[in-house]
């Protein structure tokens, strides 16, 4: 079985929130959770360990109305403007749950690539190991330098993930991408603009080019990863 929370559209920081208060509830024997939501502005989120002001203009975010948060799992920066994010919370009693991180991050991403794959008709793959990354910062941003198990097409990332782990399960806090954020946002509020952006260009898919789409495009992909999802615990 799987648990489905769709607690709508909320503060970046509402969010977050809700998934660590999630993971802090998770108990052995429960069903596994999908915690699907939005965002009221322009978003980003960061790791754990990132402290933002290193690699953001905070002022300039903050003109540009961007809402800031800390996510309770590791990893870099995300930008949540034309993207699909979620949240797969595993008990670790579960049979499909491993003391392998990389394992975890596969049995979700497999499940993200059969929806991309099905949804846009691409030919997406697990990358098997960490792209070459073009400067000191891109390994901040998460979609400027692909990883191990990240689902991407040609080369480029498509969607990515974090996750955090305890002893009673782990938290996987995953993006899809959708469509570019703008262009003038990212080269005001980058520190590292010429390596970052360069990344983002290069290692990034967006198969929306009509923005107009985006939240219907959103909600046939929800559904579609809930679906894949429960086929996947099934097995």
């Amino acid at each position: 079985m799987l648990q489905i929370f769709d607690t709508g559209t909320d503060t970046a920081a509402a969010n977050m929130r809700f998934d660590e208060k999630l993971l802090g509830e998770l108990q052995p024997g429960s069903d596994p959770i999908l915690h699907l939501y939005h965002w009221t502005h322009s978003s980003a989120t960061f790791g754990y360990f990132i402290l933002p002001e290193k690699h953001l203009d905070l002022e300039k975010a903050k003109n540009w109305g961007l809402d800031l948060a800390r996510r309770p799992t590791g990893g870099g920066i995300v930008f949540h403007i034309w993207d699909l994010a979620f949240s797969f919370l595993m008990p670790s009693n579960h049979p499909h749950f491993s003391v392998n991180t990389l394992e975890n991050y596969q049995f979700v991403n497999k499940a993200v690539l059969e929806v991309v794959r099905s949804y846009f008709g691409l030919s997406p793959e697990l990358i098997e190991q960490n792209a070459p990354t073009l400067g000191p910062d891109c390994q901040n941003f998460c979609m400027a330098k692909p990883t191990q198990y990240d689902v991407v097409y040609q080369g480029m990332k498509i969607a990515g993930a974090a996750q955090r782990r305890r002893h009673q399960g782990y938290l996987h806090q995953g993006t899809i991408s959708l469509s570019s954020p703008h262009a003038g946002l990212l080269e005001d509020v980058l520190l590292s603009k010429q390596d970052v952006l360069q990344a983002m260009n290069a290692f990034t898919f967006a198969p929306i080019q009509d923005n107009l789409q985006i939240g219907r495009v959103r909600q046939d992909l929800q559904k579609l990863l809930a679906d894949k999802l429960k086929e996947s615990l099934s097995f």
